[in-house]
Formats: C-alpha cells, sequence, structure tokens
C-alpha cells in the first residue's frame, strides 16, 4: 500500500512540477562581442547577433605612431578579405579614434561590403582622414598608411543614414540611427536581427550645449547596450560654472600679457569655446586677437550651415536672423603669428597635442610661464596632453632636423648646382613646461550620471562597457548592477563576451480563449506577475497564434486523441481481488484527504485522473497485479521523467486509422 501511494503522490508532485517548468521556461539565443574594450580610442567592436557580423566604429589610436595605432583585424580572420565574414560596418561619427581606420580597412585589409554612417559625417570624415594623411605620410614621412585615392574609395562604399530611418541592411538585418549630440553628425544605432537587438551609443552627450542638442533614444529595451564610459566615475559640475571659470582664466591670462593655446579637434568643442569666446569678446570689448588655426573654419562653418537641422534648437531658430558661425572677433591663423609678441588666444588642432599645429605652438610657447594652455576635452594615454595632464614638466619631444647639400650636375646639359633638402626625424631632449595647464572639461562625453539615465531611457537587459579605463569601468559596472539589476559586462581588448537573451515571440490570441480564462477568475494579468494560460499553439505562414483545443481541432479538420500511461505494481495478499481493491481504497482515501478519492461501480479506483485496478497473477492466484493508469495532459507532459518504472503508454483513440497499443 506504501509503494501504491507513494507511486500516485510521485506522479501528482511531478505534474504540479512541470507546470511550474513549462512556466518559467525561456528561449536562449547567442549574441557575441568582440571589443576593443578598457580603451579610450581605436574603438572597433565585432557583434555577431542572430547569426550576422557587425563591424560597430573603425578608430585608430592617437599615442601610437606603428601598426599598433590600429585595430587588430585578425581577431575576425587570419587571412582573406573581410567581405567574407561582415554583413555591415557602421561608423558613430567622424572622430578619428572612431573613424581613422577605416581606408585600411576596406582598401588595404580588403572589404567591400556596406559602410554606414550619417550624412554629416560621410561629409565631414574624409577630410579629417586626409589632414591627418598629410600629417602622418607627407610631413612625418610615415609608411603602411593609406593613400588619398584610397580615402576616394572608401568613401564609395558609404550608405548614409537619415535619424530615426529604419534602414534594411538584408531580409533579416535592420538598423536605425538615433540623435546622439556629442558632435555634428553623431549618432546612436539600433541593430535587430529578428527578436534580437543590440543598441550601440557610440560616444554621446545627455547635457545639451552652445550648439548640439541632447541624445535621445526611445525605450526600446534591446537585449544589450552598448555603451561608452569615458567619464564613469565623473559627474560634472554645471555648465555655466565651467564657462565662468573658462572666461576668468583667459582673461586673467590676457590681462598679464600671456597667450592661451587651447587645443581642440577642428568641429565640435572648437564651435562650442569659439562661440563662448565670441560673446565674451564683445561684451567686455577686449582687443586681444583670437586665433583658429586649421583651414577648417570655413568648412566647418559651411557643413554647420549645410547641417542647421543637426543643431540645437536655439541656432535653428535664430539661423535666418544671425548666423551663431560666422565669428567677427575669431581670425584664421598663420604659422608666422605663433612669433608676434603680445597675448593672443589661439585654438590649435589636434586636441590631444599629439600631432599638428596645436603640438608645434606648444613647443614654442611651453618656456613662458605667463602662456596657459587650457585642455577642455579627454586626453588618450601616450599623447602630449595627456603627459602634461599628469603632471610631467620635462618632455622627450621629437623633431625633425633638415640638411640642405649641394648637387653639381653635368652631361649633355649645362653644369650647374642643384640645392636638395633632406629632412629626417630627429629626438628633441626634454622640453621643459614651464606654462600653466589647465584642464576644464567641456567635453561632449556622457558622465556618469548622463550614463545612468540613458539605461533609464532605453530600458535594456544587458549592459557592455566599453571607450574607458578600467578602474573607472569597475566602478560604474558595480553602480549599474546595483541600481537597475542588470548584467554588465566590459570585456578587454580582444576578448569576446557571450550574452544569452531571452527574445520576445508575438503571439496571437483567440479571443474566445480569452474570454474562457477570464472567465476562470483570478488576478488581472501584470507585466511582472504573468498569468500562464493554457492553449494550442499554431503556426502557419511564420506567425503564432494561440487557440482553444476544440478550436485547434475544428481547423486543422484532426480527431481527438487521448493517451494515457500504465504503471504495474506487484504485492502478495490472499484475498479477492475485490477486497484488496476496497482495502487500497480504504487507505488513500485516509493518507490522501486533499484529493478526490472515489470507489466506482466498474471495480476501479480514481483519484483526480488516476485509475487503479486490480487483477490475479494466472500463475499465483495470492500474487494481485495493480494497475495504476494516468491520462496524458498538455501541461503535465514531461517525458522520461519516469523511465525507472515499468510503464506501458496505453492510447485511446476515436480514429481507426491509428495504432493502438
Amino acid at each position: 500500500l506504501g509503494a501504491i501511494q507513494n507511486h500516485i503522490q510521485h506522479i501528482l508532485h511531478q505534474s504540479e512540477e512541470h507546470l511550474h517548468h513549462v512556466k518559467n521556461h525561456s528561449v536562449h539565443a547567442n549574441g557575441s562581442f568582440e571589443c576593443a574594450g578598457q580603451d579610450v580610442g581605436r574603438s572597433c567592436i565585432l557583434v555577431s547577433v542572430g547569426g550576422k557580423n557587425i563591424m560597430l566604429d573603425c578608430g585608430m589610436h592617437m599615442g601610437y605612431n606603428d601598426d599598433r595605432r590600429f585595430p587588430d583585424f585578425s581577431y575576425i580572420t587570419q587571412n582573406g578579405r573581410l567581405t567574407d565574414f561582415l554583413d555591415c560596418v557602421i561608423i558613430s561619427h567622424f572622430h578619428l579614434d572612431h573613424c581613422g581606420a577605416l581606408p585600411y580597412m576596406s582598401e588595404m585589409v580588403g572589404y567591400d561590403g556596406p559602410i554606414y554612417m550619417t550624412h554629416p559625417t560621410k561629409a565631414i570624415c574624409p577630410i579629417l582622414l586626409e589632414d591627418f594623411r598629410k600629417i602622418t605620410v607627407d610631413k612625418k614621412g610615415e609608411t603602411n598608411f593609406f593613400t588619398s585615392q584610397m580615402i576616394k574609395d572608401c568613401m564609395k562604399k558609404v550608405v548614409p543614414l537619415n535619424l530615426h530611418q529604419t534602414v534594411q541592411v538584408d531580409d533579416e538585418l535592420e538598423i536605425k540611427a538615433y540623435y546622439a549630440g556629442h558632435v555634428l553628425g553623431a549618432a546612436m544605432v539600433l541593430i535587430k536581427v529578428g527578436s534580437e537587438s543590440v543598441v550601440y551609443t557610440g560616444d554621446y552627450n545627455m547635457t545639451p550645449d552652445r550648439h548640439l542638442g541632447a541624445a535621445w533614444i526611445d525605450k526600446c529595451r534591446p537585449d544589450i547596450l552598448i555603451s561608452e564610459s569615458t567619464y564613469a566615475t565623473t559627474i560634472r559640475d554645471s555648465k555655466r560654472c565651467r564657462e565662468r571659470d573658462f572666461l576668468k582664466k583667459v582673461h586673467e591670462t590676457i590681462e598679464r600679457g600671456g597667450k592661451v593655446l587651447i587645443p581642440v579637434f577642428a568641429l565640435g568643442r572648437a564651435q562650442e569655446l569659439c562661440i563662448l569666446l565670441e560673446t565674451f569678446w564683445y561684451r567686455m570689448n577686449l582687443k586681444a586677437p583670437i586665433y583658429f588655426s586649421t583651414g577648417l573654419t570655413e568648412k566647418a562653418n559651411h557643413y554647420y550651415k549645410l547641417f542647421i537641422t543637426w543643431t540645437n534648437q536655439k541656432i535653428r531658430k535664430t539661423f535666418v536672423q544671425r548666423n551663431m558661425f560666422e565669428f567677427k572677433h575669431i581670425k584664421a591663423f598663420d604659422r608666422s603669428y605663433a612669433d608676434n609678441p603680445g597675448p593672443m588666444v589661439v585654438f590649435a588642432t589636434p586636441g590631444m597635442l599629439h600631432a599638428g599645429q596645436s603640438l608645434q605652438i606648444f613647443k614654442k610657447w611651453a618656456g613662458n610661464e605667463k602662456n596657459m594652455v587650457i585642455m577642455p576635452g579627454y586626453c588618450v594615454q601616450g599623447t602630449v596632453g595627456h603627459k602634461i595632464l599628469n603632471g610631467q614638466k620635462k618632455l622627450e619631444m621629437e623633431g625633425r632636423a633638415t640638411v640642405m647639400m649641394t648637387v653639381p650636375t653635368t652631361g649633355r646639359q649645362r653644369a650647374c648646382t642643384n640645392v636638395v633638402a633632406f629632412s629626417f626625424p630627429c629626438l628633441l631632449l626634454n622640453l621643459e613646461v614651464k606654462l600653466q595647464v589647465e584642464y576644464m572639461s567641456f567635453s561632449a562625453h556622457a558622465d556618469a550620471k548622463g550614463i545612468m539615465q540613458l539605461i533609464r531611457m532605453a530600458e535594456p537587459r544587458n549592459m557592455l562597457l566599453v571607450h574607458g579605463e578600467a578602474k573607472k569601468m569597475e566602478f560604474l559596472k558595480d553602480k549599474i548592477e546595483q541600481e537597475f539589476s542588470i548584467s554588465c559586462y566590459m570585456p578587454a581588448n580582444g576578448e569576446t563576451t557571450t550574452v544569452t537573451t531571452n527574445p520576445s515571440v508575438p503571439v496571437d490570441i483567440s479571443l474566445n480563449l480569452l474570454k474562457r480564462e477570464m472567465a476562470l477568475g483570478g488576478p488581472l494579468p501584470d507585466p511582472k506577475k504573468p498569468r500562464t494560460m493554457h492553449g494550442t499553439l499554431i503556426m502557419k505562414d511564420s506567425s503564432l497564434r494561440l487557440v482553444s483545443p476544440e478550436q485547434a481541432l475544428k481547423e486543422l479538420g484532426l480527431s481527438e486523441h487521448q493517451l494515457r500511461f500504465t504503471c504495474r505494481v506487484h504485492l502478495q495478499d490472499p484475498h479477492s481481488d475485490s477486497d484488496t481493491l476496497s482495502r487500497i481504497y480504504s487507505h488513500l482515501k485516509s493518507v490522501l484527504k486533499g484529493y478526490a478519492v472515489q470507489h466506482l461501480p466498474d471495480g476501479t479506483v480514481m483519484v483526480e485522473s488516476i485509475v487503479l485496478k486490480v487483477s490475479s497473477s494466472g500463475e499465483d492466484p495470492n500474487l494481485k497485479v495493480i494497475l495504476l493508469s494516468w491520462s496524458y495532459q498538455v501541461n503535465v507532459e514531461q517525458r522520461g521523467t519516469h523511465s525507472d518504472w515499468d510503464c506501458v503508454p496505453a492510447v485511446r483513440t476515436t480514429d481507426k486509422n491509428m495504432l493502438c497499443c
């Protein structure tokens, strides 16, 4: 009797347990991420989602002058062109640490597929690439670098994106761009493959400034949000205070007869600070000259006019009456002006003092304590900007020496003397830094508060941090996991992170089934406390419908079948079959008080849907065979659970063509 009782309780327990199992079941799919992660600069991320491979950004590192400046594409393939492995490339904005390796990747390594970027990025990107190529190849004489023609060939592969426009890359892969602030044309991108989705932020700014708006994205609830974390532990002070301090320091330096160097990138912070100084010079009626050291000023104004819809609301409103980017007090800079006596302010590119005119001016002005350099943005490790911000007072600077040689020529031509100049790199040791060094963050990156704000906006299921420094990222990672209760990852360069997703599968539900479920009572459905619904799932033409079993049979033209399982229990008992069954009934009635136990007239005992029947063995009349039979039900199916029992499936059918066993 104990054995029979245990079997029945086991069947009932397994039924309840399987209901719980079905309720908590989820579908799994993998998305893997190969990141240039714990590093600011050389952004290049490979995302594999839903069987599609997408490269996010393709930047160069400003701190290196060798092969390390480019991403290591051997992580994707050891040999062969990248076209065979990538479905598309997406560039978030025109800064070189996000697009600088693009011609190298497409023309030198080999990629012929589509490259997606916004219209402003497509317009500005080739100009910055050519500018950097001139500095690197023409002035520094470096080799293993892309050519002007390679830049042009690369840009022919670009497909421009509009904001909020869904672009179908192929039958399964689609992308959508959102406004990111940061610089003109910067975009965050939503990538979708089937029910799986990824958002990549690139660089973004959650605070509006004098010429750009704040980043925005809808509540898209991606499986993973890949966010920059440049300022992972920083919460910046108010913008008004920063602007006041900046103007005060510039004014004080000018008043004492010093020169102010402001290293900037040609577009972005340059326009922000130019607007600020232009307004201040007009208000204070100052006469000291302000210069912009690059020929990109006119081009920058042209692009801001062309893409006025990407600026902030104030500029868009006043643009017809007054163009904010036509400066009266800011003039073009000539190289000879750096040696002029008297005060001046110079905006010079690039912004990290790693090359170009900003570095040349810095070398000339570094020895005078009256002068000042204001670093308005982030500086990558290895650059001169990073070194002086960390207090380094003596720098080993690379210069160039020029040797003049006279070469006589003879032959059929008239004898003459040619003068040939040879230029080669040499080491200028110990440049002493006496000028004042100030760091004032006008960087257009999101701070810690902004990153948390974006998470609340998008509501991702997982978080992945890139484009930051390891220690700061670790702090932010803990903060995100604690506040949002989601998994957060921070892979190192070259590391792959695999994230398991639970895709949402849309299912249409029959109205009759819903009414029947509601009639059963119980709590109303709630997103945080879902209810289990029982029905038949029909897949037709790639769509799913949940209907009642009766409706499914009718629609599909099928007959109903019932599956039962039977288990045999042997016991020795000298009584008759009917007496044995009565004793089993009495025992089960006393121990299974929570269940309906019935003694039926047909000589069987029923516990819920479980049927018991007693019969004698033909060889030994005292050996009773107890048959336990229970019906198969959709919501309690768990095949293989009872494999240690002597189980025989029994099928009762109304279809004469079905096999009975």
